[in-house]
């Protein structure tokens, strides 16, 4: 390996070092509370270091959930395999849950903390391309639902928020220990696959 190839090495290191500590401090103490010295004193560099790979913690924040959001999207590809739109918007809400519960701290980033959104929405001129390619693509399964008569017509963009609502619900009910309370906790995934058929189930009967 030679010398370049060492130098670009270490940087890449070294920016997953910096997102790693700053996952971990986002999680524990809240996007607000967290500074670029902390994250700086957990890799055992100075602040100036951070400042060279990222513009400050909004820009590290972005990255993060961009990151995500990409994974997310990469579960998603197999839809185009599934004819029916119906069963293909069920499977999307399960790619959603699976996302959800094993990628829980991008998960707690992207939808559950208060402050990041905002943040995110500042940045890139409130551009997200990997946020509305997903919104895109629910909303147009819904759609193409409705056209096809298997659910009622209505607003799609409501039916869509809706749906996502209930996923986001389940998600976020399962990764706070929540569900512990009626089901147990290696049932819980089931509990959530079989909520998610009967929704659909439920949806498909309302038009026979």
């Amino acid at each position: 390996m030679g010398i370049i190839e060492r130098k670009e090495k270490k940087k890449g290191e070294l920016r997953k070092m910096i997102l790693d500590a700053s996952m971990k401090l986002f999680i524990e103490e809240g996007f607000e509370k967290v500074t670029i010295r902390k994250i700086a004193d957990i890799i055992e560099y100075s602040p100036t270091t951070i400042y060279l790979y990222f513009k400050d913690k909004n820009e590290i924040l972005f990255d993060l959930c961009q990151q995500g959001f990409i994974k997310m999207a990469f579960l998603n590809l197999e839809l185009n395999t599934i004819s029916n739109p119906l069963q293909r918007l069920q499977k999307m809400g399960e790619n959603y849950i699976r996302f959800g519960l094993e990628n829980q701290e991008y998960y707690d980033l992207m939808f559950i903390q208060e402050a990041p959104i905002e943040k995110l929405h500042a940045m890139n001129n409130g551009k997200l391309d990997n946020v509305d390619a997903i919104l895109k693509l629910l909303r147009s399964i819904v759609k193409e639902c409705m056209d096809k008569n298997l659910i009622t017509k209505d607003d799609v963009d409501s039916v869509a928020m809706a749906f996502w609502g209930m996923v986001h619900g389940m998600v976020s009910l399962a990764i706070r220990k929540r569900f512990s309370k009626l089901v147990e906790t290696e049932k819980v995934v089931k509990s959530m696959h079989q909520a998610m058929t009967w929704m659909i189930n439920s949806v498909d009967n309302s038009k026979k």
